[in-house]
């Protein structure tokens, strides 16, 4: 028994640190230290992700984040799912740690982005239905409303709702791992805007594209 605990135990460290290593790479600070020399995290709301990046005026570098913090979930789970080939929960381990590791990085003092960007790369990797199915949503709801923060909130929601669909039909079927991801990610996401929450609840949420010292 002892022969077969061992290995299944270091398997499963090396897909939830690999993958939250991954996740951790904090991409939007990089980049912006790079192109400006400015730390993202001392201007708008502090945050490390696209939305704020956007607010340094800087698009490309924006879209660049975007990029990469949605590949690095979806690498952290592709890649786990190419070296442990039939075992769909140890890709899904693999990219939650990923986003984990988005959301609390070992390198900034476990002090992260909110998870969206990687949140939504993870579910294209995942079940790409699923993840069009909620990348949609966050389209029609930003263009409806301009704010960034309550369009993910509802891609979120929506998510695992989403994952319980006979997405089969669409040739992919969503597997019992990729549903519990889903609604993991997407409590995650919940939590970590809780203050946006509050200033949706007083309209006072910043709208998409808006400068804040």
């Amino acid at each position: 028994m002892q022969d077969l605990v061992g290995p299944a135990l270091g398997t499963l460290a090396l897909a939830a640190v690999g993958g939250y290593l991954l996740g951790s790479i904090p991409f939007g600070v990089i980049l912006t230290r790079l192109a400006t020399g400015e730390d993202v995290r001392s201007i708008g709301s502090g945050n490390i992700g696209a939305t704020n990046v956007l607010r340094t005026g800087r698009k490309d570098l924006a879209f660049a984040t975007l990029l990469l913090d949605a590949g690095k979930g979806a690498a952290a789970y592709l890649i786990a799912q190419a070296l442990f080939p039939g075992v769909p929960a140890l890709a899904a381990i693999a990219g939650g740690a990923a986003f984990i590791g988005h959301l609390f990085p070992v390198w900034l003092g476990f002090k992260g982005g909110k998870g969206v960007a990687t949140f939504f790369g993870l579910l294209l990797a995942a079940a790409w239905p699923l993840g069009l199915l909620a990348g949609a949503t966050w389209l029609i709801v930003a263009a409806l409303f301009r704010m960034s923060s309550l369009a993910a909130l509802v891609a979120a929601a929506a998510a695992p709702i989403y994952a319980i669909l006979p997405l089969d039909s669409l040739g992919l079927p969503t597997s019992g791992p990729v549903l519990v991801l889903a609604i993991v990610t997407a409590a995650l996401i919940w939590v970590r805007h809780h203050e946006n929450i509050g200033r949706i609840l007083k309209g006072a949420e910043p709208r998409i594209g808006a400068k804040k010292g």
